[in-house]
């Protein structure tokens, strides 16, 4: 009998040790990491610099070429001064386009009247990074500016999940 006690405490024992690894690595891999990006004028910018005054975040990755991405970046862009206003949240929208495609980044966010901070992840660096695959893959951060939510891909109205994600954290 207590061979099966020892047995199972062991078992236990294990699972828990596991469950603080897990916890720590989640804790380590929350914050964004620290990578060079370009600004839409040509200049760097170091990822760990993106403050909002201890309010949240969105980091939206997004790409030209991608409908989905240009849809969901509209679609907050109706709502995003009520969202600032009643939050203070800050979207940062990422562009992976490539080399070949940079140029229609600029044009592109001029023409829709964005009002967000835009930067060129070309090389995906940033985006490998913070593990994104398909786009758009959209992360929110809390004051402490860990990742708290992130979503991939985008459908009508998912931008009411994420503002309910906000509202969560600022309230």
């Amino acid at each position: 009998m207590g061979g099966f006690f020892f047995n199972l405490n062991c078992k236990i024992m294990r699972k828990l040790i596991c469950l603080f690894f897990l916890l720590i690595a989640y804790n380590t891999f929350s914050q964004i990491p620290s990578v060079d990006i370009k600004t839409l004028n040509g200049g760097i910018i170091n990822t760990a610099d993106f403050d909002n005054d201890n309010s949240p975040i969105i980091i939206s990755f997004w790409a030209t070429w991608c409908k989905p991405c240009k849809q969901e970046l509209e679609n907050i862009h109706e709502v995003y001064d009520d969202w600032r206003e009643e939050t203070n949240v800050k979207l940062i929208a990422i562009s992976i386009d490539d080399a070949r495609n940079q140029a229609k980044i600029k044009p592109l966010v001029n023409s829709q009247g964005w009002e967000y901070e835009i930067y060129q992840d070309s090389n995906r660096e940033f985006a490998t990074k913070m593990g994104v695959g398909p786009i758009p893959h959209t992360f929110l951060l809390n004051s402490d500016k860990k990742i708290i939510w992130d979503h991939v891909t985008y459908r009508e109205g998912d931008e009411e999940k994420l503002y309910e994600k906000i509202l969560e954290i600022t309230q």
